[in-house]
């Protein structure tokens, strides 16, 4: 049963307190020590900081320790805030109870134990929290009761009892469940470790080495997933991972800044987050491509084209090689050359460590002369002098010459091979005139994922143990094999919705995007149950489906409060200062949507009108109003959404419906559409 706010009080004094009084007053005393428990951990481990210098043998061994220790600091911050555990679970007496039978367990963000070292809050990705999120009535999993906390700015509120011994489970009628989803949000996306649902909780258990693909309608807690079960792989692998690391890939700054204190809030401070082209800004981007140049560049026929234009650098006229030594002289065969370098390049490695390896041969066939000649094993002084000999540097540039990744895009994008591309493909990505050196050339962004192919090409990357690839629609084939490189040894957690594919290159099947990550084999899992975007708003966004020209499940939501608004107006600016008015009235963040070339003119209405506003990059900013560009929405949460004429973001690009499915599906409370021109006429009806 639920205990709300308002009778927590016992107003007459000689009446004894309740028993559900005395519950929660209990509770709020396991809260108190808890948080003072976690105080002294972070204590220790401040006073271990402090100190570790003195007690490492050496200068690396300090530096180490000490950043050993600072992040363990880091990971026991505690935010008075937020509540330290959000669950309890009460293990009956039953064979499915197992070792923990007559246990009772509070399960929360982290790990936090006495001074004996006993667990007072389990960290909800222990195994035997598992149960907390996956136990029903009809499974209780040995859970005899299953209780809910209630929670206002870090103060025990209120608690919620499901029975599951008895049969008894709330399930979506839960009023603290429902709460905590609903609750209004201001400033960075939050994480949602007490409101995991089983599908998704199996989704974030997902074991390190499975590689998954989740085709997520809006709403249903996609990005959530991702990053909970990046914790959850660094918890249950932390030194593997700690080694090969964990990176977050998004599709903006913007959204990067959104997610960024998910992570942290539980206890994960040292996960990389980047964007694609953050990823492979290797070169300075001077200069754009048209749209049509742009899609060339990123399709997967890049791929071959560099490939080809790599290996046909191969192979020059073999002669024999003849090595000055002192007063001796080496000599080695055109045969034996032509040989070695045939066995090289049939080893299908990177180019550059070929063209090492090669080297390494030849220097080695010499050491053999030298020894059977001097009886002696040469130093690594004369192995580097003769890797370096003229004749072996001259033979090395005529068979396998040495090229950087920037030059060979060079050399296609100033005279593109014939072959794997159309004659107008090709004037599509010449350059006009070549650059007069590689430090002057106009490089444009889609340029940046021929430079890394050929850098991949060339060199092998470092892997990353796990990747999360969040809105992976708008990922194109030569982003995919970038992202590919970087996870060759690891595994992918891909996140996306084909509907809200807005980039021209989007995809329209996952097998396809997967193929490219090298990831061909994993599992496409939908999620179609939104949790976030009430029922009103998610049956207006899905009239748009039938014209995006895509094969998924339209999104149902659990949701049937909030609001949705649709009004023709004939003053844009006013309706829309008008509409933020009543918004700001409610609790929770407002975001106002608008083509992306509207965007200064909506800010100087709200600004005139003296209402503060901010952009989406300004995610630390105290006003509760953004100005967002329909661009850059994709992945953002608003409670209070105004979209501003819709029809302009329609018209705005190619993939106009796609991108006004996106900006429809921000909503998490109530969605105000104002326009002046006639809606989408599939929206119309």
């Amino acid at each position: 049963m639920t205990l709300p706010a308002d009778h927590l009080v016992n107003t007459d004094a000689t009446e004894p307190a309740s028993d559900l009084e005395t519950d929660l007053g209990a509770e709020r005393d396991h809260l108190t020590a808890s948080r003072a428990a976690l105080r002294r951990m972070r204590d220790r481990a401040e006073a271990l900081f402090s100190t570790g210098g003195n007690v490492a043998g050496d200068a690396y061994t300090a530096e180490t320790l000490g950043r050993t220790l600072a992040r363990r600091v880091a990971e026991l911050a505690d935010d008075p805030d937020t509540p330290l555990f959000f669950g309890r679970l009460d293990f009956g007496s039953g064979p499915a109870a197992e070792d923990h039978a007559g246990h009772r367990y509070h399960v929360g963000r982290r790990h936090v134990t006495d001074d004996d070292g006993e667990p007072m809050v389990l960290d909800w990705r222990a195994p035997v929290s598992r149960a907390f999120y996956r136990a029903s009535a009809r499974e209780p999993q040995g859970i005899a009761v299953r209780r809910r906390f209630g929670f206002a700015a870090g103060l025990l509120t209120s608690f919620e009892d499901e029975h599951l011994d008895r049969g008894e489970e709330l399930g979506t009628t839960s009023r603290i469940l429902t709460a905590e989803i609903e609750r209004p949000r201001v400033g960075p996306m939050r994480d949602i470790v007490a409101t995991i649902q089983p599908e998704q909780d199996e989704l974030v258990r997902a074991d390190l080495d499975v590689s998954i693909c989740v085709q997520g309608a809006p709403g249903t807690g996609k990005t959530a997933v991702g990053l909970h079960r990046a914790a959850y792989l660094l918890y249950l692998h932390r030194e593997r991972l700690r080694r090969s690391g964990v990176l977050v890939v998004g599709p903006n700054r913007a959204f990067l800044s959104y997610i960024s204190a998910v992570l942290p809030a539980l206890g994960e401070v040292e996960v990389e987050q980047a964007t694609v082209d953050d990823l492979i800004a290797a070169v300075r981007v001077r200069a754009e491509d048209s749209p049509a140049a742009a899609t060339v560049k990123h399709d997967a026929r890049m791929a071959t084209v560099l490939a080809t234009a790599l290996d046909a650098r191969i192979g020059g006229d073999v002669e024999p090689m003849t090595v000055s030594d002192g007063s001796y002289r080496w000599r080695i065969g055109a045969e034996v050359l032509r040989r070695l370098v045939a066995d090289v390049r049939a080893e299908n490695l990177p180019y550059g460590t070929a063209r090492e390896r090669i080297r390494a041969r030849v220097v080695s066939l010499l050491q053999r002369q030298s020894e059977a000649r001097r009886g002696d094993s040469p130093n690594d002084a004369w192995l580097r002098r003769m890797g370096k000999a003229k004749e072996v540097t001259e033979f090395l540039d005529r068979v396998w010459p040495a090229i950087t990744p920037e030059g060979l895009v060079a050399e296609i994008l100033t005279d593109p091979p014939a072959g794997v591309l159309t004659d107008d493909e090709r004037e599509l990505i010449r350059w006009p005139a070549a650059p007069r050196s590689l430090k002057t050339a106009k490089w444009t962004t889609a340029d940046l994922v021929l430079v890394d192919e050929a850098a991949g090409l060339i060199e092998r990357r470092p892997s990353f143990g796990h990747v999360v690839v969040d809105e992976a629609q708008d990922l194109s084939a030569m982003q995919a094999r970038a992202i590919a490189r970087r996870s060759e040894h690891g595994s992918i957690t891909l996140l996306g919705d084909l509907a809200q594919g807005t980039a021209p290159w989007a995809a329209a099947d996952w097998r396809d995007t997967l193929r490219h990550l090298g990831k061909p084999d994993a599992e496409v899992v939908p999620l179609t149950i939104g949790f976030r975007v009430p029922a009103a708003v998610v049956a207006f966004a899905n009239r748009l489906l039938p014209a995006l020209a895509v094969d998924v499940p339209a999104a149902r939501s659990l949701r049937n409060d909030g609001g949705l608004t649709i009004e023709q107006v004939a003053d844009l600016d006013a309706a829309t200062v008008a509409e933020v008015r009543d918004a700001l009235r409610h609790d929770g963040s407002v975001g106002v949507i608008a083509a992306d070339t509207a965007v200064a003119g909506v800010r100087a209405a709200l600004t005139a009108a003296g209402i503060e506003n901010a952009t989406a990059d300004e995610v630390e900013s105290p006003a509760r109003v953004t100005v967002v560009p329909a661009s850059v929405v994709k992945g953002l949460e608003y409670d209070h959404v105004v979209v501003v004429e819709p029809s302009a973001i329609v018209e705005a690009e190619p993939r106009g419906l796609h991108r006004l499915y996106v900006v429809l599906t921000r909503a998490v409370s109530r969605l105000a559409v104002l326009h002046t021109a006639p809606l989408p006429e599939v929206l119309a009806g």
